[in-house]
């Protein structure tokens, strides 16, 4: 019982680690479809142009880059659905453009500033565009997010910790008497925790191994029956870590918290333990 009851306690830990995983993940998968579009003035020579690409396409906050020519943007307008003013204009208005996504390190007014003050420093680029206020709400999302789910990881850390020492405890008092016998005929006190740290180890990595068990059914059973889209968010690196985490947390509190009661009842008089 003492170690499905760590194991749910783990269980319940590895579930919001997993959450978070992927609230991270879709922060960068979003925070990574930031496009930002170099407008290029009309006349302007290919030359200066392809060296403007080549320099935005160097740089560590830019990532498919690509120059939409006057035509491109053209059709891309008319595959959008809007009417072709052909038979208005004998010209084509839209200007071509440099245009690239950012990494999601830069999705922030401070780097998106800094970027347009260097690309417009090019006299070929008039202008450049991004979408102001997805930034801006995107960041307000992700920090006030950020802020729930660590607060959320801190408080479930420090229930499980509770919960799991509490757990340890209630199944150390039945042996407290062994405990105590086992000093009473002489044994020293490194012999005596010796067999209970090794059992506690065993069930720490007994309990984790259910815990994780558990977690992967409801992920595959998330990616493979209820939410398929979020298959794409795994990051089996991110995972393996987790579960690694949860291993070490499940024998570490179980050790210490096994070898703390079997030194207590050790330091107890005999009559205290009744």
């Amino acid at each position: 019982m003492a170690i499905l009851g760590v194991a749910l306690v783990l269980f319940i830990l590895g579930l919001l680690g997993w959450l978070i995983i992927n609230a991270t993940k879709l922060e960068s998968y979003f925070k990574g479809s930031v496009q930002v579009n170099a407008f290029i003035r009309d006349g302007s020579p290919q030359r200066e142009i392809d060296l403007v690409l080549k320099s935005i396409a160097s740089k560590p906050y830019a990532r498919n880059v690509e120059l939409v020519t006057k035509d491109a943007a053209r059709a891309k307008f008319i595959g959008d659905g809007n009417e072709d003013w052909h038979q208005v204009l004998d010209y084509n208005p839209l200007p071509a453009s440099i245009d690239f996504y950012l990494e999601p390190d830069y999705v922030n007014k401070d780097s998106l500033n800094a970027i347009t003050k260097q690309i417009t420093k090019n006299f070929i680029v008039s202008e450049v565009k991004y979408p102001d206020a997805v930034v801006s709400n995107l960041n307000n999302i992700v920090r006030k997010t950020g802020y729930f789910l660590l607060s959320l990881a801190g408080i479930l850390a420090l229930i499980v910790i509770i919960l799991i020492d509490n757990t340890i405890k209630l199944a150390m008092f039945s042996n407290r008497f062994l405990i105590k016998t086992m000093q009473m005929v002489g044994a020293t006190r490194w012999f005596i925790s010796k067999p209970f740290d090794q059992k506690a180890i065993a069930n720490g990595f007994g309990s984790a191994a259910i815990a994780i068990a558990g977690i992967v059914v409801i992920i595959y059973g998330v990616e493979n029956w209820w939410l398929p889209e979020i298959k794409a968010l795994r990051d089996n690196t991110m995972l393996f870590l987790l579960f690694f985490t949860l291993i070490i947390i499940g024998i570490s509190i179980t050790f210490l918290s096994t070898h703390r009661s079997v030194v207590k009842y050790l330091k107890m008089k005999l009559d205290d333990l009744y």
